[in-house]
């Protein structure tokens, strides 16, 4: 039984791409893809960040290597696919990483949902949308003609409930959600049930992006963060390591029957009303 339940988890062997990778959530994922066994790489805008993450993965005895790409340009993912391909074979995993809010799609206190800025909002739905849709198409090709694989996609607590000041986030999320479950059903019934697609959608974590949000200088959580906390029943932020778990089970064969699913990781936020 013991053997059985290793392999049902064990991501030996395989060769996972992330891409968003040099991020603070995208590192985590990373790193417990290459403890499980997987050889990954770390696709992401900034060199030398992914250089040192790959640097961490072999210093826990695993592979890695850096692949430096815009998830919103093709030509660059080709170029990453082709590398990781020639090196270790095609992709069986992708953990689509990238994405997030940016600053000008942040209503300002006092500011109406009539000053949203119209390039702001394109550039939050593309980051999102397209940077996870892009990555799909092509490092998925390998995948579909193998017609086994695992996508992973990263969703937000935005995207099913309404969240002040975030709508162009939200929007963008709930359109990562759609596109996981049409692409779990378009992939699985055109190349096979073995190829499957899931999402995780991450509770209040804090990164580069929301620190500044979430946290004062001093650490301690502001207003915001006080609202987000006390609507959480874990009473607090989530740590990144707390997404591997989810991560890896649905990325192994313990989740073959897994298919077009959204999974929480938020510490009961999305379970609770408030009252």
């Amino acid at each position: 039984m013991a053997q059985f339940v290793e392999q049902l988890f064990s991501l030996r062997g395989t060769v996972a791409v992330v891409t968003g990778g040099t991020g603070v959530l995208g590192r985590a994922m990373a790193l417990g893809l290459a403890c499980a066994g997987a050889k990954v790489g770390v696709l992401g805008r900034r060199q030398a960040q992914a250089e040192a993450i790959v640097a961490e993965i072999a210093e826990t005895g695993g592979e890695g290597m850096p692949l430096l790409a815009d998830v919103l340009r093709r030509e660059e993912l080709q170029a990453a696919n082709d590398a990781i391909s020639a090196r270790w074979g095609n992709p069986e995993i992708l953990v689509c990483a990238a994405g997030g809010n940016v600053a000008g799609a942040t209503l300002a206190p006092g500011q109406a949902f009539s000053d949203l800025p119209e390039d702001a909002l394109r550039e939050v739905i593309d980051l999102n949308l397209l940077g996870t849709l892009l990555p799909c198409q092509i490092f998925g090709v390998g995948m579909a003609h193998a017609g086994a694989g695992s996508i992973v996609t990263i969703s937000s607590m935005a995207a099913q409930r309404g969240i002040t000041r975030v709508g162009g986030y939200g929007a963008a999320k709930a359109a990562v959600e759609n596109i996981t479950r049409w692409l779990a059903v378009e992939l699985a019934r055109r190349h096979g049930p073995g190829l499957r697609v899931n999402a995780i959608a991450p509770g209040f974590f804090v990164g580069d992006q929301n620190r500044r949000l979430l946290l004062e200088e001093d650490g301690t959580p502001t207003a915001r963060g006080r609202t987000i906390i006390e609507h959480t029943p874990a009473a607090r932020f989530g740590e990144p390591e707390e997404l591997v778990g989810t991560l890896l089970w649905l990325c192994s064969p313990a989740a073959a029957f897994v298919n077009g699913v959204v999974i929480p990781v938020d510490g009961g936020f999305s379970a609770f009303s408030g009252v």
